[in-house]
């Protein structure tokens, strides 16, 4: 008995609330609402727009030096250079053309182990230094 009671109650419930049927019938009225204006027109990101950006930054104490600078015609054509040097003075510059020949770049660098190459239209003028590790000094504390 009890459940029919409380089915019943909430079936009353249901009826008894107010119905409007989707907008633009006879209840309920649309809303007056229409998107803001701004005075401009929408931007189409798709589309290549030129642009300019660049940093350099370096370490307080010498540690380290990055660069970067890239530069874009709006054309689709885009050009810059990218580099770090490490404490050690160990270098890598790398200067690059995208364009409708395709992607070219110029490395730079003197870090050991590398050679002078041209693999993939990419040019490395390696000029590479006598790397010697750090020197060991007995080991770590023991506590």
């Amino acid at each position: 008995m009890f459940k029919f009671a409380v089915v019943a109650a909430l079936l009353a419930v249901a009826c008894a609330a107010p119905y409007y049927p989707a907008y633009g019938r006879s209840y309920a009225p649309a809303p007056a609402y229409s998107a803001p204006s701004y005075g401009y027109a929408p931007h189409d990101y798709a589309v290549p727009t030129p642009y300019d950006f660049g940093y350099d930054i370096a370490g307080d104490y010498g540690e380290f030096k990055q660069n970067r600078k890239e530069s874009s015609d709006g054309k689709g054509n885009v050009q810059g250079s990218y580099g770090y040097t490490d404490a050690h003075g160990i270098y890598r510059q790398v200067d690059y053309v995208a364009d409708a020949y395709g992607f070219r770049a110029n490395v730079k660098t003197n870090e050991p182990g590398t050679d002078n190459q041209n693999p993939a239209d990419v040019h490395i003028q390696a000029n590479p230094v006598q790397y010697a590790p750090a020197p060991h000094y007995g080991g770590y504390p023991r506590y």
